[in-house]
Order: structure tokens, then sequence, then C-alpha cells
């Protein structure tokens, strides 16, 4: 039986001379044949003439003849056990082995290098080629991506058992930093999204993954953790770029293929392996992972089984109810939700709306139309395998966060627990309708997270979106960008509606406001008549009332007067002429021995009161009414004849 150091050299001798690249088969026709090199070469190659012996099993056996140098022992007399692919012919000859040669594509930045060398140069060589091709220093260069690790100028290619086609890659950490338009594709590079398929190969199920650029490969380990319970320190991982050497290197610079990448992850049977189960096991696997930062290495000494301490176990160690359940308040479960969020995730994520979601429909439909927004519900499920990677990769994400918080009401609830479940599908039932309550009901818990977008309208509310958890954060923002746009179309319209029934009513409200004053005005001038009206008459009835004293007092004067005497008469009589403010004249004769009194009283019974009218006198002119009133009209010197006038007192 062949040496672990003997089966490598056997293995690179039969790839070298098969052109056989894939590992895996080569071993395979390598052990149909007991490991004999000649036999396996004779299964693949048809012989020709001559004859091959083996340098490994003394024996003698037939193949085609190699030139280059020949490494030749004493053959056996007595052949080996017969192999289904061997031909014993009578000649004999010696197998030379020829000089093989090895295929190198370098990547240092952003160029590539092909360099092509036998096996039995030095990787000083290669270096030296690298210097011509790119300008720099041997003595600067750090030649990276060697599988069996670090290597110096000095080592022949051929003792490391290296593949026809390799993969390496480049470091100058004593050169300045690159220029910056390649500072500028790196960067974009970074912002990027990268899609990995990745297979979980002992339940043959692939996840679809999507990670920026910046995001390191330890990150994905840990993520591919959360979903196939398989802990890193144990994760057996196929198809990483020969660069992606450190876990600690982003996705940008690690070499993967954009925008999608394939990777196969599995378990590794054992932690302990022999050399040759080692060797057997990742001859076609480029890199195992070996980071223990968050894998407690040590877990086995305390008694802990790495199944209990990465599987089940320490998933429900590690998570809370998102929400109580038969919770009464939703607010009250919303708080919760939140904070057991932001423990998981940060504190970088959605603001949720505390409260019901009848009050964030409040909220976000029924304000002025330029201040509705759309409502976004989030449907959490911690059994879906889906929810770690879209709740810290797509519902954190910054572009996500920032663009719900401009224009979402965003609500959330728990879809983990029965009774939530339940509760929120009577929520939806009375809100949105039955067909959305059975299209919930019907996703399944790998499809959840579910991202519900919600647009009221005057008579329902509508789903414009359900977006199921498999999706990526280009896609999500696509899809929330599209439902803005078909809320936006109707926003502007509600807001034009909204203007327009604005305008009608403030036009309404000035033909009620100039109608309200016209109505005021009129009143007012009404009242107004109506008080002249009553005041003139209650002046009239004062007037007449004044007129009607008057008038009394008149003809009560009138017939108190002492009878006018005769012209004839043989007492001495005072004839009176008297003017009135009119300009007509009345006369009287009075007695010249009556009082000035009995004149006033004449006067007043012709209407002209003494209080209202002062009688004067015209030679000389005097005010008899200034006079003593029981005086007689002969001592008042009004006798014979006199003329008076009457005029109004001011």
């Amino acid at each position: 039986m062949a040496s672990n150091m003997d089966r490598e050299m056997i293995l690179a001798d039969f790839q070298a001379c098969t052109g056989i690249e894939n590992i895996d088969e080569a071993i395979t026709l390598l052990e149909q044949n007991n490991w004999d090199l000649v036999a396996a070469i004779n299964g693949v190659i048809p012989q020709e003439n001559g004859i091959l012996q083996s340098e490994y099993g003394g024996e003698t056996l037939h193949g085609p003849a190699y030139g280059s140098t020949s490494h030749s022992t004493a053959a056996s007399s007595t052949p080996s056990s017969s192999s289904a692919f061997r031909h014993v012919v009578p000649s004999r000859q010696i197998v030379e082995r020829q000089p093989r040669m090895l295929d190198f594509r370098v990547e240092y930045r952003d160029r590539n290098v092909d360099v092509v060398l036998e096996d039995s140069s030095t990787v000083g060589e290669i270096k030296h080629i690298l210097e011509n091709e790119l300008q720099i220093p041997a003595s600067k260069m750090l030649l990276k991506g060697w599988k069996t690790g670090d290597v110096d100028d000095s080592t022949v290619l051929k003792t490391l058992h290296l593949p026809k086609n390799n993969s390496l890659y480049v470091l100058t950490p004593d050169l300045p930093p690159p220029s910056s338009s390649h500072s500028g594709a790196l960067q974009e590079s970074l912002n990027q999204n990268f899609m990995l398929i990745v297979t979980h190969r002992e339940v043959q199920r692939e996840y679809n993954l999507n990670f920026s650029g910046s995001s390191t490969i330890q990150e994905v380990k840990r993520n591919v953790y959360d979903l196939t319970s398989i802990p890193v320190r144990h994760q057996l991982w196929e198809g990483w770029p020969p660069s992606a050497t450190d876990d600690s290197m982003t996705l940008a610079v690690s070499g993967l293929t954009f925008p999608c990448h394939r990777l196969t992850v599995g378990r590794r049977s054992s932690p302990v392996q022999t050399r040759e189960q080692s060797e057997e096991q990742c001859t076609d696997v480029h890199m195992v992972s070996d980071s223990d930062g968050d894998d407690f290495e040590d877990a086995t000494e305390f008694g802990v089984d790495d199944g209990e301490m990465f599987g089940v176990a320490s998933s429900a160690l590690r998570k809370s109810p998102m929400m109580p359940e038969n919770a009464e308040n939703e607010g009250d479960a919303l708080l919760q939700f939140t904070a057991e969020f932001s423990s998981r995730y940060g504190d970088y994520h959605p603001v949720y709306f505390i409260g019901s979601l009848e009050a964030a429909f409040q909220e976000a439909f029924y304000g002025k139309a330029r201040d509705r927004k759309l409502l976004a519900i989030y449907l959490h499920h911690d059994e879906s395998v889906l929810t770690n990677v879209f709740c810290s990769q797509m519902l954190c994400a910054e572009s996500i966060v920032s663009y719900l918080s401009q224009n979402f009401i965003t609500w959330a609830w728990d879809m983990t627990k029965e009774a939530n479940r339940a509760r929120f599908l009577t929520m939806c039932t009375r809100h949105f309708g039955s067909v959305v309550a059975q299209t919930i009901r019907t996703q399944k818990t790998d499809q959840f997270p579910l991202f519900l977008i919600i647009m009221g309208k005057r008579s329902s509310n509508e789903v414009l979106n359900v977006i199921q958890g498999n999706t990526t954060v280009d896609e999500l923002m696509m899809r929330l960008i599209a439902a803005m746009e078909i809320f936006s179309a109707q926003q502007q319209e509600d807001i034009k509606d909204e203007d327009e029934r604005e305008a009608r009513e403030n036009v309404k409200r000035e033909q009620d406001e100039a109608y309200r004053i016209s109505l005021e005005a009129d009143r007012a001038k009404r009242e107004a008549q109506e008080r002249e009206m009553a005041e003139q008459f209650r002046l009239e009835q004062i007037r007449k009332e004044q007129e009607e004293e008057r008038e009394a007092i008149r003809l009560s004067l009138e017939q108190s007067l002492p009878p006018e005497p005769k012209e004839e008469s043989t007492e001495s009589v005072s004839k009176l002429r008297i003017r009135t403010p009119s300009g007509e004249f009345f006369e009287r004769r009075f007695l010249a021995s009556s009082k000035l009194q009995v004149v006033f009283d004449f006067v007043a019974s012709k209407g002209y009161p003494w209080e209202e009218y002062k009688l004067l006198g015209t030679f000389p002119r005097r005010d008899v009414t200034q006079l003593d009133p029981n005086k007689s009209l002969l001592e008042v010197k009004l006798y014979p004849q006199e003329t008076l006038f009457l005029e109004a007192k001011e």
C-alpha cells in the first residue's frame, strides 16, 4: 500500500500524464487500480506499444512510452494481480516522465497576468515574470493564494503538487495605495450587491442570499449558520475563489463572480480527521472555515454537544418572543416588538408605529391629501429561515430605512404564535377583505417575512403589493418605489380634488359671508328705520300731547279772559295791536286798569305762550315780558294804544 507522500506524487504524475484536472475523478481511477500509476494510465490512455514499468510496485506493466527523465528500478519477476485496465505485451520499456506544465492566473489590483511554467520552476521565477509584466520589484511582492500555505522564492513548484490551473494574487503592502480611479472602482464594487447561491449539501437545498460588497466572508458564514444551523467552525465550503483566504476580506475584493456566485456548504463529519481523510475530503474544496470567533471552540470541554450548542438549543436561547401571545393592547405589543427588534438587529431600523392598526390607518390615510402616506405592514415570523437575513440585510439597510421613514407609516406584527396569527387574520379580513386574508393565510413559513404595501382610498383600503422575504435590497427598493409611484399618481388626483373642493368651499364661504353681511346690513338698516319710526312716533306723540296741552291751556286762558270792552265804553280803554312772527296782526281792547297779565294771557290764547315768546314794544324798544305782570296797562304805559310784536325766545 502506497504511503501518503507516495500517493501525492502518484496523483500529481497521473494528472500530468492524463490531463485529468478533476481531482475526484483522478483519485477514483487510481483507487480502482489500487494506486498503481501505470495501470491507471493504461486504463485511460489506449496502449500503442512499449511497456510501462511501475516505480511504485516493482512490477512490469504495458503502456505508452513517455520521453524525458526516466525513473528505473529493478522489476520483479512476479507480476502483481491483474487489472481490468492493464494489457501485457512481450516488450519492456521504462516510463519516462515528461515535464509538467502549470498555468497560473495572477491577479494584481485591476490586472490579471497569465503565467505558464514547468513544475520544475521555482516561485521566484514566477515573481521574475511578474516583475517584468507589472513593473513591480520582486522584493516588494507577496504572492498569495497557495493552497499549501505560504512559500518562499526557492520553493520548487513540483513539491507543492499543484493542479494544472491555479489562481494567485499579489499583495504590495509597502507600495503606495492605488490611484483615485482604482479607489473609485473599489468603492463602486463595495456598493454593489452580490447574489450568493448557497447549496446546503446534506439537504440539497438552495438559498439565494444578497450581500453588499462591503460585507465580509465571516458575515456570510454567520448568516449561513442562521439558515443551516452549521456552526462556522464546522462549515465545509466549495466554490470560494482562490484569493478568498481570509474571513475578514470583503466580498468586493475576494474575487467573487459578479453579480452571481455559486457556493456549496456542508458539515464536516468530524472535528478531527486523519491526514488521509482530510486529503480525500478536501481534494475539490477550496476553503474550509476555521473561524472560531463566535463559535466557542472549547464548548465540548464543558460537556456541551455541538448540535445542542449551535442547533436548536442555541436558537431557543438567543431568541425571546418578538411579541407576547394574546396581547390585549396592540400598542404594548408593538412596544415589545420594537424593543426586541432593536436588541436583535440594532437601533437603526424602520420606525414602527406604536398603536392599533386602526390608528395606523388614521395616521396614514385620513389627513389632508398632501400629508397622506402609504402604510407598510411588516409581518415577522421567527421560524422562517429568511427572517434574519431579511431583517439584517434588507429591512435595516440605510436606503430602505430612509425611504420608509419619508414615505410610509410602518406597522409591524409577529405571526410566529398561532394566537397572534389568528388575530391579525381577523384584522386583515375586517380591513382588507377575505381575499387578502386568504392570501396571507396560505403563505408558507419559509415565505415569510412579508411586507404588505397598503394604499388608502375613498371607499376602501387597497393592498398594492405583498413582498415575500426571498428578495434583495434592490428589488425591495424597486417595489417600494413602484408602489410610491402608484400612490403619488393617486395622491395628485386627491390633492387636485381636495384643492377644487376647498376652492368651491371657499367660494361658498365667501358667498355665505357676503350674504350674512348683507343680511346684517339689511337688518341693521331695518332696525334703524324702525328705531327712527319709533322715535318719530314718540316725538309725534309728545308733540301732540304738547299741542293738546297748549290747546287746553289756550282754551282755558281764552275762557278766563275778561270780556273785551266796547269802543264806546266810558272807562279808559287801551287798544293794543300785536304783530306775530309770521307778519300777521291781531288787535284787542283792554281796560287801562287791566293787569299786564291779561295781555299775556290773551297772547297765549292765540298760541304764543309767554314762556316761549317775548312781547316787545317799539317806541321805546323794550321787552314787555320782563315787566311786572301785576301792573296795569296804564302803569306800564300801554295806554291809550300801543303796537307790539312777538319774537320767539332763544
